[in-house]
């Protein structure tokens, strides 16, 4: 199952002689000493897998009977606290935790819901979609439902659906049809048809997607980015103009996420610790060499000059190194 939330481009790999036993009675010790020895906490949760360190929950649960966010939950605070508790959380339960929080209390984080519901595959969601069922007992789509209204809760209802096509085959003449249809549904017409734009981007493969962008253009004279601009408004706008900027290039669009979570004054942990933690095992050296090449300087040293102390160093651990 790990090979759905595992890439080629992670900087956090399997540790070579791992033992979940060692490893789970070395974080004991380190919590239950007088002080906690945060150091070995970091050296060993942020240098396993995310499947290896599911073994060491286990393990953990069977040799001292409690739950291992638990204790470190009752043994740390604050950012360092949140991004410990991360890593040992299996992926699809994350993801749907992270959503939940989006929703909860007073407004919505739309930007985080977009950022998540943007750039996961359809089997990604599904699961998600599973975790989020057992851990709250109500479906996503329901709380989707009850915290957005309009094109922008059909769009991301349609998204966390799970319903985009994977395959890797490319059909030109469907691109030419969609290209055309969303042509005539915003740019051609006096008000916009926005259910077509919601089929076309929420359900077509990003590869299928970037084919009908050139098609768009050869159409239109324009990149699609400008009409959805011209044509649509607000957090609709902002879903759609996402879900472009991925299939353009998914790891600049997170590039772009973290360098906005970590620029001015304070930093957005919640967006900084999804996406370093969501994408350690997946693409995160993609996402870092993105991210020198627009803004000039490594994510390593925007992480050094934004954050201190152990929540510090963990992430620096799990970007792996300066660019």
């Amino acid at each position: 199952m790990a090979s759905l939330w595992v890439g080629h481009r992670g900087t956090v790999r399997d540790y070579p002689g791992f033992s979940p036993s060692v490893d789970a009675e070395a974080i004991r010790k380190a919590i239950r000493g007088i002080g906690t020895d945060e150091k070995t906490l970091i050296s060993i949760l942020a240098e396993r897998s995310s499947a290896q360190r599911q073994l060491i929950v286990k393990e953990y649960q069977a040799a001292y009977g409690k739950e291992l966010k638990d204790d470190l939950k009752g043994d740390l605070s604050g950012h360092f606290e949140h991004l410990m508790v991360a890593l040992v959380t299996p992926p699809a339960v994350f993801d749907a935790k992270q959503l939940k929080k989006s929703m909860k209390g007073t407004g919505t984080d739309e930007d985080a819901l977009i950022e998540i519901l943007t750039t996961r595959t359809s089997r990604q969601m599904k699961e998600i979609s599973q975790a989020y069922y057992t851990v709250y007992k109500k479906s996503l789509g329901d709380d989707i439902s009850s915290e957005t209204s309009g094109d922008f809760r059909k769009a991301l209802l349609t998204l966390a659906d799970g319903r985009r096509d994977e395959s890797v085959k490319v059909d030109e003449h469907l691109a030419k049809k969609d290209a055309q249809i969303l042509y005539n549904a915003g740019e051609n017409k006096w008000g916009t048809d926005e259910d077509k734009f919601t089929e076309i981007l929420c359900l077509r493969s990003f590869l299928q997607l970037k084919l009908t962008f050139d098609e768009y253009r050869n159409i239109s004279q324009k990149d699609i980015e400008d009409s959805i601009k011209g044509e649509l408004s607000g957090h609709f706008e902002d879903l759609l103009l996402a879900i472009v900027h991925c299939v353009r290039n998914l790891p600049a669009f997170l590039a772009a996420r973290l360098y906005q979570a970590l620029k001015g004054a304070g930093t957005d942990e919640f967006t900084l610790n999804r996406i370093m933690v969501s994408r350690s095992e997946i693409d995160l050296l993609d996402i870092r060499a993105e991210f020198k090449k627009q803004y000039g300087y490594s994510l390593y040293s925007a992480i050094k000059s934004d954050t201190s102390g152990d929540y510090e160093v963990t992430l620096l651990k799990i970007c792996g190194g300066d660019d």
